[in-house]
């Protein structure tokens, strides 16, 4: 078993744990005796329970970022990109919403994977063609981050197996971020006049994954 198998093992058991005892009532050690992974190679690849959400966060990236041929406008490719890293999320969807659950009492989690969620966004700008860099691309990649956050919160209330209201969600808050200039002058956007609320500038209690939520 190669690391890459040995971490997705170890992940997908920690959050089918969770989905049944709860995020917080698990440990690394737990998902490793339940995969039957070696505990001495657990504890070296995972030596904090973060990360396994940070390993899963990469894990999202790792797929969202394979395919670097994608087509269309900016706008276009965020949106793949983007969900591309919610289909990973929704292979441990019981087990991540354990933890959405649990972010508000663990703020130093919260912030964890805040950190995580930012660079995570950052890498998700660049490789749809937005600027990061300088002040400007800290603005913009917030702004993507809050897009993140508004789709992640809608994602977690959609039951649905085409995750078509996670899709719809998303599609408006592009919409509003192109209101405020997220994309490059002339890049297409969709219908602009969809309603939604405010989206954050950074990640909150509730908010993040990147594998960076």
């Amino acid at each position: 078993m190669d690391n890459d198998d040995f971490d997705a093992a170890l992940v997908s058991s920690a959050l089918t744990l969770a989905a049944e005892r709860g995020w917080s009532s698990i440990s690394v050690l737990d998902a490793a005796r339940d995969a039957g992974l070696s505990l001495r190679e657990a504890r070296q690849r995972f030596p904090l329970k973060a990360s396994i959400l940070l390993r899963l966060g990469r894990m999202a990236d790792d797929v969202a970022l394979a395919d670097d041929t994608v087509s269309g406008n900016t706008r276009e490719r965020l949106f793949d990109l983007l969900m591309r890293r919610l289909d990973v999320f929704q292979q441990y969807r019981d087990g991540l919403g354990s933890v959405l659950r649990s972010l508000p009492m663990d703020p130093p989690l919260a912030i964890i994977l805040g950190g995580a969620t930012l660079e995570s966004m950052r890498w998700m700008a660049d490789a749809a063609g937005i600027n990061a860099n300088g002040l400007g691309g800290f603005v913009r990649v917030n702004m993507i981050v809050g897009i993140w956050t508004h789709t992640l919160r809608a994602w977690e209330k959609d039951d649905s197996p085409d995750m078509g209201s996670t899709m719809a969600a998303l599609d408006q808050a592009l919409d509003k971020a192109a209101r405020f200039g997220l994309f490059p002058a002339g890049d297409e956007a969709a219908s602009l006049d969809d309603g939604l609320p405010d989206l954050e500038a950074l990640p909150d209690a509730d908010s993040s994954f990147a594998e960076g939520r």
